[in-house]
């Protein structure tokens, strides 16, 4: 919450000062005159550019599932909804949310639904969540709704967990390599280079191709890396672009290994998104929209998004499912039970938990694989390398022991 500075006067006419956290600066002044001051000036501390460049404009998932979960706990042991908002506001370590949170407060104590006090901040509560919380207000039980809420965001940030395991120990031995083997060649080469022209021996073919590509890589190394700046920046800039981004996407689900797991985790995501909106009362149009706009992937967007057409044209989920190359057999057949018996919400749960389980699975055997093959490949190149400059002192020490 933001800190004001003030300057007032007692009620004995003499010149007070001191500061106030609040929401803001009217609600300074209704404390001061509370206190029989009257304020005479009040200013946010710190509300130059550098202030408002140091205080964060960003909420972490972890913090809003910290809130979500509170909240319903606090709704549940019947706490009224605006002083559970109090509460949570006092409790946010992170300044910027506080105040958001304050802010929600002030709007559903004037009147504002919650739901439309949550919209006015897309950037932290997405259309999900508005949906979720919209849900529960009409069904009269939003406390069920924000646990739902908190659950099927836990399970995403623990989904979203597993793919960076998965992908953070290949990136840092590629790292690795990449660093040991400039090392290598810009400085460990040359000094064995500068060695073995004092010898004025021939030297191996193997020790010859080394020094070569330490020259090379001598030459072009900064061309290197700012063709690597370049090209990264350049492939974020055609991500952003509709086409770009539908292209990488593709390409993510045909990837070998990481291919089977993106996929694996929009089923997972998709079937918890579904499964969690109809159970909470959401209509399954607007649960497949929003259950498309979270998928994450575009190539995925795309299929849920013909579901959506399909199913507001009279057809079941399961038809297009069917036909889509992201969505298992196994899935299509437990959407057709679950649209059969009145249990989709249902079916669909098990899909996901099932589907989150193959992706901690397939997380396991990837890093089990992996390990061995990138130490592997870590030895083959370096250890090549080694062994190609020491060659000709091998040699020469055959020499002068004949």
């Amino acid at each position: 919450m933001p800190v004001y500075e003030w300057v007032g006067k007692n009620p004995a006419g003499e010149i007070v000062k001191g500061t106030l956290e609040a929401p803001d600066e009217k609600i300074v002044r209704i404390k001061l005159r509370r206190q029989k001051i009257t304020p005479v000036k009040v200013k946010a501390k710190g509300s130059g550019f550098l202030a408002r460049l140091s205080t964060p404009k960003k909420v972490k998932a972890k913090e809003i599932v910290v809130f979500t979960r509170q909240l319903a706990a606090m709704l549940e042991a019947g706490l009224p909804l605006i002083q559970a908002l109090d509460s949570l506001a006092h409790q946010q370590k992170n300044p910027y949310f506080k105040e958001v949170v304050f802010k929600i407060k002030k709007a559903v104590e004037e009147g504002t639904p919650f739901s439309e006090a949550l919209k006015q901040y897309p950037k932290i509560f997405d259309k999900f969540y508005f949906h979720m919380i919209e849900a529960g207000e009409s069904s009269g039980n939003l406390e069920l709704s924000l646990k739902r809420l908190a659950t099927y965001m836990e399970k995403n940030l623990a989904l979203k967990a597993k793919v960076k395991k998965a992908m953070i120990y290949p990136s840092i031995v590629l790292f690795v390599t990449v660093v040991v083997l400039s090392i290598i060649m810009l400085f460990v080469v040359p000094t064995f280079e500068k060695m073995f022209s004092e010898m004025g021996k021939a030297l191996p073919l193997p020790t010859q191709i080394v020094i070569e590509a330490s020259r090379l890589t001598k030459t072009y190394f900064p061309f290197f890396i700012g063709g690597t700046i370049i090209s990264v920046f350049l492939l974020r800039q055609y991500y952003r672009t509709e086409k770009g981004r539908l292209h990488i996407d593709a390409l993510l689900l045909k990837l070998p290994l990481f291919g089977n797991l993106f996929r694996k985790v929009a089923v997972a995501r998709f079937s918890r998104t579904l499964s969690t909106l109809i159970m909470s009362g959401v209509s399954i149009i607007d649960a497949l929209t929003i259950a498309a706009k979270t998928a994450g992937n575009v190539v995925v967007e795309r299929t849920i998004n013909q579901v959506r057409q399909a199913v507001q044209e009279g057809q079941s989920i399961a038809d297009p499912l069917s036909k889509s190359s992201i969505f298992p057999y196994m899935v299509v057949q437990m959407v057709t039970v679950g649209e059969a018996s009145g249990t989709l919400e249902k079916m669909l749960d098990k899909v996901a938990e099932f589907f989150e389980e193959e992706v901690d699975n397939t997380v396991d055997a990837m890093a089990q694989m992996i390990e061995p093959v990138m130490i592997v490949f870590l030895g083959v190149v370096i250890g090549g390398i080694i062994v190609s400059l020491y060659l000709p002192i091998f040699k020469l020490g055959e020499v002068v022991a004949g």
